[in-house]
């Protein structure tokens, strides 16, 4: 699995970015995190509020940080 936190690191990108790294670890996915921080290369994909998640090239979800649990579901489902 391939996972990109889109965001330029405010308060609430890197707040995904860690919440994110934890529950991969704790769940034992298998994945592949980046971090995009290019304004351009956030706009490809056609957010507009960041942070923004992306698994296997599909946005999941932008414009907010969601609950550990809400992450944990979303990651789970994708293995």
């Amino acid at each position: 699995m391939e996972i990109k936190i889109l965001g330029p690191g405010c308060p609430k990108c890197k707040t995904l970015e860690k919440a994110t790294r934890e529950v991969v670890e704790k769940e034992g996915i298998q994945a592949t995190i980046t971090k995009v921080e290019d304004i351009m290369k956030i706009m490809e994909y056609g957010i507009m509020h960041t942070p923004g998640l992306v698994v296997d090239g599909k946005v999941i979800f932008s414009g907010r940080v969601p609950s550990n649990k809400e992450l944990t579901e979303l990651l789970s489902t994708k293995q």
